[in-house]
């Protein structure tokens, strides 16, 4: 399992990550997203509309006392169908054994007092109703 170092944003592989603890993001895929092979380039992923996310995952993971984050898009090697394939069997177990889930939701906007209950149940509804299809 690769995993972020909330600290110098670079992946580490674990082995046993059962030993470590770790915070994990729940998202929906977006433009521009940053694969594995492109998280080496620090200075590259930057530029990518994706790597916000994974910047704010690892500084809230930091944050709550986390030395690792998990975010599929870039701790996954696609490219390798071998590592693709156990992380599409773990993912489960991933999930389950990370002490915090962060839930980006990306079309959720604060506008005003009034109107943020209903933003919320909306885009929480739409949120559960891709969770749980997944489960």
């Amino acid at each position: 399992m690769w995993l972020i170092n909330t600290e110098t944003l670079k992946l580490e592989s674990v082995v046993n990550p059962e030993t470590v603890e770790y915070a994990i993001l729940s998202h929906t895929w977006e433009e521009e997203e940053v694969s594995f092979q492109e998280f080496q380039d620090l200075r590259f992923a930057r530029t990518k509309k994706g790597f916000g996310k994974i910047k704010k995952t690892c500084r809230l993971a930091k944050k709550h006392g986390y030395q690792y984050a998990w975010v599929d898009t870039c701790c996954i090697d696609k490219s390798s169908s071998a590592e693709l394939s156990e992380a599409i069997n773990s993912m489960f177990r991933w999930y389950k054994g990370a002490k915090r889930c962060y839930a980006y939701l990306s079309d959720y906007r604060q506008t005003t007092i009034d109107s943020d209950f209903a933003n919320c149940r909306r885009v929480c509804v739409r949120f559960l109703r891709e969770t749980l299809s997944h489960i």
